[in-house]
């Protein structure tokens, strides 16, 4: 191959970069970024970021000294908007092209939003920008905020309105936080969470509507500007004040750029489980992969897959596979948890250390005999050593 793009800048991105570079490939190299940012950290946009503990400059994920090592052409600040596979081409918003061999997808996945229009004052919190947006609304004094989402973005953004003084309400639709994940049981533990960091968790209630205080006239322009939301009206019929609110119900894929490529999509770009499509010289990772039929929006997964998928990429077929010990960490109300396996429905749930109704613990579940996934909560050392387990045993290892 004579050049490569890897098209989505982010930490997947990135990644595939340095392994393209560190698995012999020394041709063209372009990154195509839609954002105009260098590769930036995510996880502590919802966390130290937001409270102030981390400024911008700690985000970075690479330095100009690996930049200059990774010799890669840097189109940021433009959006992908096609792949000509006969062509080999990949076709940007601004309307150049990027004749190509090989393609790494790393285009991510954008937060979900409710649908229609919304009045201002309403956040989702994603990228760098939309952090710099919610976190400029949140030091303007202590006010109202709804969070609608009680999963893993809406627990941490929770925690650190709440660390900012903020009146703070979480509003889940299911009935309980995570219990698809964690289970019932210790879903409920992790909720507890919120009432010890004094914010209010309403489960089982949806979002009929938002209602916005109107804005005043614009006489020069001789309109109305936009309405800043003012309460949020839950399908159950209460009324929550509501300064703020920041939506946090998910991610999509950012696949739409691939309409007429001939690539299989569906909710994430379809692969193997070495990340490779149905065309060899296209591998997908990270956030918008869908790898052996699962997507996981994993630091972890974004980390490894391109490994996989670039020594399969230049091999020109599938070579080596991943299938990555599902690993995820959260950090709210100065606790971390922290989930590591594949738990299934039936497996039983051990706690190894400490309780539930304490404030911390270490759960392990179980099935036949055999651990398959842990949980923690304020545990990590004894979760790194079952976790280390987990790892040995996919590898077929003796636990060390």
């Amino acid at each position: 191959m004579r050049t490569v793009t890897v098209v989505g800048a982010s930490l997947a991105g990135l990644y595939a970069a340095r392994e393209l570079r560190a698995q012999g490939f020394d041709g063209r190299l372009v990154v195509v970024g839609e954002e105009p940012h260098a590769p930036y950290d995510r996880p502590p946009l919802s966390k130290g970021f937001l409270t102030g503990g981390a400024g911008e400059e700690t985000l970075a994920l690479g330095d100009a000294e690996e930049t200059d090592e990774l010799a890669a052409e840097w189109l940021l600040g433009v959006r992908a908007r096609g792949l000509d596979v006969r062509g080999r081409t990949v076709l940007l918003d601004d309307g150049r092209t990027v004749p190509t061999d090989g393609v790494v997808i790393a285009t991510g996945a954008r937060a979900r939003r409710l649908p229609g229009a919304v009045p201002a004052g309403v956040h989702t919190l994603r990228t760098l920008e939309e952090a710099r947006d919610l976190r400029g609304a949140l030091t303007a004094g202590p006010c109202h905020v709804v969070v609608i989402g009680g999963g893993f973005i809406g627990a941490e953004t929770a925690s650190s309105c709440a660390a900012l003084g903020h009146d703070v309400t979480v509003v889940e639709a299911a009935p309980l936080p995570l219990a698809g994940h964690l289970g019932e049981r210790l879903a409920a533990a992790c909720a507890a969470l919120h009432d010890r960091g004094g914010v209010r968790l309403l489960t089982g209630t949806g979002v009929r509507e938002l209602h916005g205080r109107r804005a005043s006239v614009t006489p020069a322009a001789g309109h109305r500007g936009r309405d800043t939301v003012a309460a949020v009206e839950l399908s159950d019929g209460r009324v929550l004040p509501a300064d703020v609110v920041v939506v946090g119900i998910g991610a999509v894929p950012n696949t739409e750029w691939l309409a007429g490529s001939d690539l299989a999509v569906d909710d994430g770009v379809l692969c193997d489980d070495g990340c490779v499509t149905r065309l060899p010289q296209v591998v997908a990772v990270g956030d918008v992969a869908r790898a052996g039929g699962v997507r996981s929006e994993h630091w972890t997964s974004a980390t490894q897959q391109p490994a996989v998928a670039v020594r399969n990429l230049l091999a020109g077929a599938t070579v080596d596979t991943t299938r990555p010990v599902p690993y995820f960490w959260s950090d709210q109300y100065g606790t971390r948890i922290q989930f590591a396996g594949r738990r299934g429905d039936g497996d039983t749930v051990r706690i190894t250390d400490g309780a539930l109704d304490e404030d911390g613990f270490l759960a392990v579940f179980e099935r036949a005999g055999r651990t398959t996934a842990a949980l923690a909560v304020g545990r990590s050392r004894p979760f790194t050593r079952v976790r280390r387990e987990l790892l040995s045993a996919q590898r077929g290892l003796a636990p060390v």
